[in-house]
């Protein structure tokens, strides 16, 4: 960075005019208005701990049903299978002590099989699993697997979980309703050529926890914030009210809990931050009215909040000479990853951003309207950053306890310049809990290998 005393979380922004300000107004958040959206983010979170209040809990606090983590004595060879999204990964991770060794291939789902059954879906994860299995000559071996599956479950076990909706463009028939488990084992049945021992299913955000658990014995929280956001907790199970305890022995001090808080919102309860803009991208959504909290963090969303931003700013006569080029007229054209280019510049620099402005049709932008352009895509992501921090910090003081380490992974937090520090500053202001924040190396599959891990070690 070329000017090197710039401090960015704390930039006053000088140069952007008051009308630039006033437009931009209701998304820059107080900390009164955050310390408001955390005490209602603990109510939601005890609503869904709380037998009696779940079923009609917006944020769900799902049981994981895992109640260890790594300690470092896992040994022996793991396949973990990640499935998430247009493609799904499969690795086999070799752990001893402190090494680790991890080779993975990716497969793609057509659209066909995303839109299929589920026996077709699942029949070609059995069959990639096998190749995979076949190339490393590993076909005679008995492999614990772990089963990432980032769509909203519910757990009735560490081995048992039901697809509550598909999300991310997934709408195979058959599979909502039913044990995801129980149709992969099937699938590997029907191949007859493949000894794979399902051990443990979980979502991204408990295999972030878990891969950076196993770096750093710390951490108690993961959080995703990349395409959609989550996060998942440490805690005491005699608060875990909805542990179905015919699936097991789950009588340890403590358990991993999936909050599902991306729908924190539904039912009105943040409509005091909403903006204009948080209902345009709410009514146009395939979703409306859910994942409201998701909506003004995640990635999926936050190059068109500034989008629409911008595009009002040029309307009202603001920005560009007032004149809105068609590349900013046209939904879903300002991408998430310009928001991170544009504040990758340096203080009054402006390469970055002109190089998008371009690709936007915006050929002749001043130095002004850089700045005005640099200043949204600030306000849009600082708030993204600032809510994410009232999740965490709300976390922090539930758990109460200090020096709890936060493993994140998505590409929000991988990829934005300033995410990272907008965090640190914002969860110490929020809170008084000594913490700190880790970014997850491959958290998912990882993640999902050291599942399994813990789980046959214990058995």
């Amino acid at each position: 960075m070329e000017e090197e005393n710039w401090d960015y979380v704390n930039e006053k922004w000088e140069h952007v005019g008051p009308a630039i300000r006033e437009a931009c107004k209701d998304l820059v958040l107080s900390d009164e208005q955050l310390k408001l959206v955390m005490q209602r983010l603990t109510e939601e979170i005890n609503k869904g701990l709380s037998k009696a209040t779940h079923d009609e809990a917006v944020v769900k606090c799902f049981t994981t049903y895992v109640q260890d983590l790594p300690n470092g004595t896992e040994k022996g060879k793991f396949l973990a299978l990640d499935l998430g999204g247009t493609n799904f990964r499969v690795l086999l991770i070799t752990l001893d002590g402190n090494n680790f060794d991890m080779k993975s291939k990716i497969y793609a789902i057509p659209q066909s099989l995303m839109l299929g059954t589920g026996k077709q879906l699942f029949d070609h994860i059995a069959q990639c699993l096998a190749l995979f299995i076949t190339d490393l000559g590993l076909d005679d071996v008995i492999l614990p697997l772990g089963f990432t599956f980032s769509f909203p479950l519910t757990q009735l076990g560490l081995t048992k979980g039901k697809l509550v909706r598909w999300t991310k463009g997934f709408n195979c028939s058959g599979v909502v309703g039913e044990d995801v488990v129980a149709l992969l084992e099937e699938a590997i049945a029907r191949r007859n050529d493949v000894k794979i021992d399902v051990c443990a299913i979980l979502n991204d955000t408990t295999g972030t926890l878990m891969s950076c658990a196993w770096k750093n014995r710390n951490c108690r929280i993961g959080l995703i914030v990349g395409t959609g956001s989550n996060a998942c907790y440490v805690e005491k199970t005699s608060n875990v009210q909805c542990v179905n305890h015919e699936s097991g022995n789950y009588d340890k001090p403590n358990m991993l809990i999936n909050t599902e808080w991306g729908a924190f919102g539904e039912g009105g309860v943040l409509d005091f931050i909403l903006t204009e803009y948080d209902h345009d991208i709410d009514n146009n959504s395939i979703n409306p009215r859910r994942q409201i909290f998701e909506k003004m963090i995640s990635g999926m969303y936050m190059g068109e909040l500034t989008r629409l931003v911008l595009e009002k700013l040029a309307t009202d006569g603001l920005l560009f000479g007032g004149k809105c080029p068609n590349g900013l007229r046209q939904r879903g054209k300002f991408f998430t990853k310009y928001v991170s280019e544009i504040e990758s510049d340096a203080k009054g620099k402006y390469g970055n951003c002109r190089q998008v402005l371009a690709e936007l049709g915006i050929r002749n932008a001043v130095d002004q309207d850089c700045e005005n352009v640099r200043y949204v895509c600030s306000v849009v992501s600082r708030r993204a950053a600032h809510l994410s921090s009232a999740g965490i910090a709300t976390l922090l003081n539930k758990m109460g306890e200090d020096n709890v380490t936060v493993g994140i992974d998505g590409s929000v937090y991988r990829f934005h310049p300033h995410f990272h520090d907008l965090m640190t500053e914002k969860i110490g202001h929020l809170q008084s809990h000594k913490f700190d924040l880790m970014l997850s190396e491959d958290g998912s599959g990882r993640g999902a290998a050291l599942v399994a891990a813990v789980a046959s070690r214990d058995r």
